[in-house]
Formats: structure tokens, sequence, C-alpha cells
């Protein structure tokens, strides 16, 4: 029953936005209005309150939730996403956003690598540097920036924003991850065979997620595609499991999917001009100098730069940034610390690239400030539905309505619950939107699934030995992916990217496929890997 109750949240937001075609604010809002009133009534009566909160007042647990949520939603995910649109929208405003079309374009004539270049490519790295919704919100802006439609653009960005996913934002989500299972802070080699599991587990949508986006593009061409996506596949995962397994979770996806434009480039160079020049996409050629060049990506050039001297690529300034100008604060009843670095977070980053490349471009400050002004009222109704799916998620959490859910699936699945590990992972990221959240939610619970299972001793998993608790873990992480695809957060930033609001439930529709063929793929992988080879 407490499984049954704790899902209403989940299945409606499904119905408003897929059933009834409802707008994704207004979904968004109808269902944590519903979730409060689940958390204040439902949660105590069925008694799945976490026990930290024993004694404490249910409606002080769930307005400290909300107000957790909101305090997420706005620093940094909101911030994030206003400043990548705002980015964009410099680049339209001085018309450099024709140069780096036109390069784009030049690179390769062939439209399926173009949008593979941009989404797999281009998008793989503002994933690994920056994550929370960069990497969708920024090429389905040049997309669109490049004539193709505002729903093809939204869709393929978030069909390709799934394997970096887990070591976005410089291996957040796969350090979070192996910290909770390992109650703390996790050694290097315990971070290290994470990161090399969740490669594995992942190893097979290295070669299938290519493939699929050039499908997407251009179903004629189906020896080519399988061609491509094999080159480009081999190229990224051999690169990233090289990093996983030596450097461990942070550079994976920033490499392989520099890894991947190289291969791409590659092949554009040994292949391309062999095609038929019909079904070709050709622009009349231009030559553009190198201060030409510079200025027009100034902007993006400036934000990856902003971005990569921040990370933890580069410790002294990293830790300089996170120590510096840190907002900190403890929330009564609910226990939980809120904490904001200025110096240290992505939107910042983006803002300065931003702000600094549309100088270099030849807008004035107060023209950029009026810009960004007009941008977040353009953003209002995004920043709404971001808000409550927040709010949504920490209530979910602070009242073990999603405990409840996953801690049911374990007890119903039983022995074969290592094939429905993933779908755990995804159910989280579902709900809150960030593979880093899901596996904060659900990382110790996988952990405790692989004790109850009695799988907690070293073995060979395709050939890698590790440890079986370890291997389940990641198979958090590696579902959280397929989540992605469907979280209302993310298609919520890509509305907001393809200016096309209200059209949630239709992208929804559109995305659903390929995540549940994701998370069967994930469960195959998972189970075959612990049981069979």
């Amino acid at each position: 029953m407490a499984a049954i109750i704790s899902v209403i949240p989940i299945a409606l937001l499904f119905i408003l936005m897929m059933g009834l075609k409802m707008s994704g604010w207004k979904s968004a809002l109808i269902t944590l209005v519903v979730t409060i009133l689940l958390a204040l009534f439902a949660a105590p009566a069925l008694d799945i309150v976490p026990e930290k909160y024993a004694g404490a007042s249910i409606y002080g647990i769930t307005a400290w939730s909300v107000v957790e949520g909101l305090l997420k939603a706005c620093f940094p995910i909101i911030l994030i996403i206003i400043c990548a649109i705002f980015s964009y929208n410099i680049l339209c405003e001085t018309k450099e956003i024709e140069t780096i079309k036109a390069q784009f374009i030049q690179l390769t004539p062939d439209k399926g690598l173009l949008v593979l270049l941009l989404t797999w490519g281009f998008g793989g790295v503002l994933e690994g540097m920056a994550g929370f919704g960069t990497a969708v919100a920024i090429p389905a802006a040049i997309l669109i920036g490049l004539g193709f439609k505002p729903m093809f653009s939204a869709v393929i960005c978030l069909v390709a924003n799934t394997v970096a996913v887990g070591f976005g934002a410089v291996g957040l989500p796969a350090t979070t991850l192996a910290n909770q299972v390992a109650d703390g802070t996790a050694s290097p080699e315990m971070l290290s065979e994470v990161a090399t599991f969740i490669i594995m587990q992942l190893s097979l949508m290295f070669y299938i997620t290519p493939f699929l986006i050039l499908m997407m593009t251009d179903r004629k061409k189906i020896v080519k595609n399988i061609g491509i996506a094999l080159f480009v596949g081999t190229f990224s995962i051999i690169v990233q499991f090289c990093c996983a397994h030596f450097l461990g979770p942070e550079t994976p996806a920033i490499l392989g999917s520099v890894a991947a434009i190289i291969a791409m480039l590659i092949y554009n160079k040994l292949f391309i001009h062999d095609e038929n020049p019909s079904d070709e996409v050709f622009v009349e050629k231009k030559k553009f100098g190198m201060a030409k060049t510079l200025k027009a990506w100034s902007v993006y050039g400036l934000i990856i730069f902003f971005i990569l001297i921040s990370s933890k690529i580069v410790p002294p300034v990293n830790e300089l940034l996170k120590s510096t100008l840190v907002t900190k604060f403890d929330m009564p009843v609910v226990g939980n610390t809120f904490s904001f670095g200025w110096l240290s977070n992505a939107g910042l980053m983006i803002f300065l690239g931003a702000v600094i490349g549309g100088m270099i471009q030849g807008l004035s400050f107060g023209k950029l400030m009026k810009m960004l002004g007009k941008t977040t009222y353009n953003l209002q109704k995004t920043a709404l539905t971001i808000c409550c799916l927040v709010a949504l998620a920490m209530l979910m959490n602070n009242t073990g309505m999603t405990l409840a859910i996953a801690t049911s699936l374990v007890a119903l699945t039983g022995p074969v619950y290592p094939f429905f590990a993933p779908l755990i992972g995804s159910i989280g990221t579902f709900v809150t939107g960030s593979a880093t959240s899901a596996n904060i939610l659900f990382g110790k619970l996988q952990a405790a699934a692989a004790g109850q299972l009695g799988l907690v001793n070293d073995g060979t998993f395709f050939g890698i030995s590790g440890n079986e608790t370890n291997w389940l873990a990641s198979a958090n992480c590696a579902g959280s992916e397929g989540g992605k695809l469907l979280s209302p957060q993310s298609i919520a930033i890509a509305t907001a990217a393809c200016d096309m609001e209200g059209q949630d439930g239709d992208i929804m529709r559109k995305t659903m496929p390929f995540a549940i063929f994701w998370i069967l793929m994930n469960g195959l992988m998972v189970f075959l890997g612990l049981h069979v080879i």
C-alpha cells in the first residue's frame, strides 16, 4: 500500500503531461499540491516517514522540504538555464551565430555527422564540464539556429545527453555514488572501480546512442550510420574506459567526448567525400580569418575556459573558489544543509563567459543586462516548473515516499533484482531531475540490496575484477540516464531552449520509447555481468 500511494505523484505527472497534454508548469504545480496533501496525511498514516524525523511535526517536514526544493531549484539549476539561454541570445543579437552555424556546416557536408558532432560531441563536453542542463540547452539552441525543427532539436539533444550524465559536472554523480556506498569518503581505488563499472554497464549504449541519433537525422543511410556509430563509439569508449580505470570519474565524459569529436572529424576526412552529393548538406564555403573565428566563438570559448579552470582539473583554483563566498543554511526540522558557492557554480562561469564574450562581440554592458532581464522574464514558466519539480523531489524524499517505492521493488523482484537495479536509478532521476540526487537517494539502498542478496564478494565482470556490491551500486548511476530522458526538469530545459512552451507532454511521448529501451538494455548488462559473463 505504501508504494502504491507513494507512486501517485509520478503517475499523476505522466497523466497530466502525456494524457491530458497539460503544460509543464501546470502539471508540476498540480502534482506538487497533491504531493503536499499526501505528505501531510498519507505518509504519517502509512508510517513511511524516516526514523530520523521521529517526533518532528509533519507540517514542519513538509514546509521545509518545499523550501529546500525551492532553494536547490534556484541555485544552481535555474541560474544555469537562464545563463545558458542568455549566452545563445547574445550570439543571435550580434549575428555571430551565423558564423558558428557556417563553420559547423563546413566541418562536414553530412547532415547526420553534423548533428552527431553537436549533440554527442559538443554536448558531451558541456555535460562533462558543467552538467545541469547545459548539454541540452546550448546544442538545442544551435541546432535551431542551423535550421532544424524545434521538436527534433529538443528530442535529439535529450537522447544524446545520456551516456555522459553519470560523469557530468566533472564526475559529480559517480563520485557522489561512491561516497554514499562507502559511508563517507570513497578511496581513489573505489572511485575508479565504480567509474569503470559504469562505463562497462553503458558499453552497448556507446554504439547504440550515436546510431539512434544518426537514424533520427537520416533514416535512409543505415549502412553509413552503422559505420559512423561503430567508429565514433569505439574511440569514445576506449578513452572513457581508460580515464575511468586509471584516473577516476572526473574526466571520462570530457575527454571521451573530445575523442568522439576527433573521431568524427577523422571519419569525415576519410569517408564523407565519397558520399552522394545529392544527399548532403552543402553551403557555399566561406573563409573565416582567425580574428573573426575567435570573435564568433568568444562566448562559448570563454564559457568552456571558465568552467575548466574552476573545475577539479585545476585543484588550487577549484579549492579556492569552493571555500570562498559560500552560503550555508541549516534547514530546521529536516536537518539538511543547503550550500551554494557564489564563485564556484557553473552558472557564474556561463554568465562571465557570456558577458565578456558579448562585450568582445560589440555589445555594451547595459545592453547585455537588458537582454539578461528579458531572458529571465521569458523563462518564468520554466522557472516555476523546475521549482515545483525540485520541491516535489525533496518532499517525496524527506517523507519516505521515494524510499518506499524502491524498497517495494527490491522485495518484489528478489533474485532478479539486478535486472531492475537501473530502474531504481531511473526513478530517482525522473523525480529529482538529477543523477547526483538519484545517487544520494538510492546509492545506499543499492548497496543494502546487494547485502540482502549476498552480493558482497569480489568477482569478475566481463573480464574485469571488482566488488559485487560496487557493481550493483553502479547500476544506479548507469540507469539514471534513462530517467534523464523522461525527467520533467530536463524536458523543461529543452522546451525553454527550443521555445516550445506547453509542449512538454509531446516531448515526453517522443522520448518515452528511448527511455524504456535504455533501462532494459542497462538492466540486461547489469544482470549478465553479475550472473552470466
